[in-house]
């Protein structure tokens, strides 16, 4: 079905919208942000993981309002065999949720560390040292992955479409750029376990699960 004038505008708007979330929210973790900031304000950077998900989760309450103001009907609705496919994202994604809980520090996640001991570090752990156990021994990026497979496990309209092709792009940006901090703090050891273990999808682990057998 053709769209009008006035619903193309919509998508368009709500396209620009989600792009400016997610840059806004890239910058404002990138070390050309946080370097200069840590070195000012030595004492008050410990609050800026607290500020930093504030304002994130702020500024995304307008832009997903705005995105289920637009619900339409399904384009893809996960009906008949592909319901057997939608349950299996669904139960992937909680698996690296859940994965990736047992090995981050959810009060480094918050900030709420940093707060008690102005510790602040690329990784989501409690003593800030790369933990290459569990989950991130198959993916790099456990919620990341998680993230990717359920926002694509629901029922598909326009505007459902277009937000996911935004953030699965925010994503595979977001994980670069924060990599690149990671290779910072840690060099060669990072440097070898991203030849060790994929990004997002367990190749690699595969791989090696596979030669064992063999």
């Amino acid at each position: 079905m053709p769209f009008s004038m006035h619903t193309m505008t919509q998508y368009i708007v709500l396209t620009i919208l989600w792009i400016a979330w997610c840059a806004l929210h890239s910058v404002l973790v990138s070390l050309s942000v946080t370097e200069p900031l840590v070195k000012r304000f030595p004492y008050a950077s410990r609050y800026y993981r607290i500020v930093y998900n504030a304002v994130a989760v702020v500024t995304l309450a307008p832009v997903l309002l705005y995105t289920f103001s637009l619900r339409g009907p399904a384009l893809f609705a996960w009906q008949g065999p592909w319901r057997s496919v939608q349950i299996a994202l669904a139960v992937s994604a909680l698996f690296f949720f859940v994965a990736g809980s047992r090995r981050y520090d959810f009060f480094q996640f918050l900030g709420l560390r940093q707060v008690n001991n102005e510790k602040a570090c690329s990784v989501l752990t409690d003593d800030c040292s790369l933990d290459t156990s569990g989950i991130l021994s198959v993916v790099r990026h456990p919620w990341y992955t998680g993230g990717i497979l359920i926002i694509w496990a629901r029922p598909l309209d326009t505007a459902a479409i277009l937000t996911n092709l935004v953030i699965t792009g925010y994503f595979l940006v977001g994980a670069g750029l924060e990599e690149r901090k990671l290779n910072t703090q840690f060099g060669q050891e990072y440097t070898d376990y991203q030849k060790r273990v994929s990004m997002f999808i367990p190749i690699k682990w595969m791989i090696r699960q596979m030669r064992k057998e063999a």
